[in-house]
């Protein structure tokens, strides 16, 4: 049974994705680190899905829906770098902000929904949203207040959501329309 996981990405990450023309378009790869800056993906196997969200204005947009293909290097990562000045993944050169050169860096390619920042998650679907750790204890998001997410600590990384959850963020991404063009 595959799992479904929620992944933050910064304001640095999304702004760098409007600047580099990459809104409509599909990603993919990402990249999981070892900073808290690229969190690792723990646990993510292929076919488990990750949503990558954005906080703006207290507001938490879906970026994209993943699924894992697989978390190891293959030939379109390019050749592994020799030296620290070597770029660590060129074939991704395109998709560089999504952390293609952060500390530790591991490519993990994904079939990916195509990039957006319209798709704002409702506030009663917010509140509802809760994940789950190793050890099995759940937990919300803190900090929501009237639907808005007031500090984005608790979305800070990568984290499992519990079925529920993820079969109701499943749902409402796949009734969401088409992405918009970049404004």
């Amino acid at each position: 049974m595959s799992d479904a996981f929620t992944v933050l990405w910064t304001q640095d990450t999304c702004r760098a994705l409007r600047k580099g023309g990459r809104v409509g378009e599909r990603p993919p790869v990402a990249f999981s680190g070892v900073h808290t800056s690229l969190p690792a993906w723990s646990g993510a196997r292929p076919g488990d899905e990750v949503f990558a969200v954005h906080v703006n204005r207290c507001v938490v947009y879906v970026v994209s829906r993943m699924r894992v293909i697989d978390l190891e290097r293959g030939d379109c990562c390019g050749a592994a770098p020799e030296t620290w000045r070597d770029p660590a993944h060129p074939g991704h050169g395109d998709w560089w902000m999504l952390g293609a050169d952060g500390c530790g860096a591991r490519a993990v390619h994904v079939d990916a929904t195509p990039v957006r920042f319209d798709l704002p998650v409702p506030g009663d679907l917010l509140s509802r949203l809760t994940w789950r750790n190793r050890r099995g204890r759940t937990r919300g998001l803190k900090y929501v207040q009237d639907g808005r997410l007031e500090r984005s600590i608790s979305l800070q990384g990568f984290y499992r959501l519990t079925p529920e959850s993820a079969g109701e963020l499943a749902d409402f991404t796949a009734g969401a329309a088409a992405p918009r063009a970049a404004a």
